[in-house]
């Protein structure tokens, strides 16, 4: 379905960005952007998706990459979801409404089928603008797969906001569809020169205040009949801040 006219009431006035760090997984995007949009109209939530797609060398940097998405996403959206590429909701009554009240962890330890560590922010997380400022973002520092999410979890919490979650979800670990296959598709979880200890470390610094980037391009187009915004990034590094951001 096509979102409606602005004017159209029932759908609320609050504005989506749907965040998706992004790299080479194309299969995994054209699966997505249609499921989304089409579960997000049927929630009438008013939403523009963007795909962070990560045209650099550097090694994956999802959370500046979130980072620069939050920054690119316009003064038309109000709120924004942190979301990977590989997970769907498959659950109608999950929520993705305006987070009002705080941060709303939709893949919530008890439901994803993978990650159920009670501190566990990631796979899908909801804030407003105004909260994800209050955090000054995600720390640029974590180069590879991994440790970002528990770093903003501290991150929320030092900014005195509470992590809400689902509730009623009778679905368990069937409430959301994995697309990852990890013998295929082999994740970065190298640790180089100091990043062993670094990421358990708490950035009180880096953030939206200081992510480096450049937009190559942006596109507007459309997957099945969805609309989406690919945002072609190239992250920039400090080597001497963080040497692990190359593999060499």
């Amino acid at each position: 379905p096509l979102q409606p006219p602005e004017e159209e009431p029932s759908w609320g006035p609050h504005r989506l960005a749907l965040l998706v760090p992004f790299r080479e997984r194309f299969e995994e995007l054209l699966a997505f952007v249609p499921y989304m949009h089409r579960f997000l109209s049927k929630q009438r939530i008013r939403h523009h998706i963007f795909i962070l797609n990560q045209v650099d060398h550097f090694r994956f940097n999802r959370a500046s990459l979130i980072n620069v998405g939050f920054l690119e996403s316009g003064n038309d959206t109000d709120y924004i979801a942190m979301h990977d590429v590989d997970l769907l909701p498959l659950n109608e009554h999950l929520d993705y409404s305006f987070p009002e009240a705080g941060p709303f962890h939709v893949a919530s330890p008890e439901l994803h089928p993978l990650y159920h560590y009670k501190t566990y922010v990631g796979g899908i997380l909801l804030l407003t603008k105004q909260h994800y400022e209050l955090c000054n973002g995600m720390s640029n520092r974590f180069w590879g797969w991994g440790r970002e999410d528990d770093e903003f979890y501290r991150r929320i919490k030092g900014a005195g906001l509470q992590v809400r979650r689902p509730s009623g979800i009778t679905t368990g670990y069937e409430t959301f569809q994995h697309l990852h296959d990890p013998a295929w598709r082999k994740r970065d979880q190298k640790r180089i020169a100091a990043q062993k200890q670094e990421q358990f470390k708490v950035d009180r610094e880096g953030g939206l205040n200081n992510v480096r980037y450049r937009i190559e391009s942006r596109t507007d187009l459309s997957v099945a009949g969805a609309p989406c915004t690919v945002l072609n990034i190239l992250l920039d590094c400090d080597t001497n801040e963080t040497p692990w951001c190359t593999f060499g």
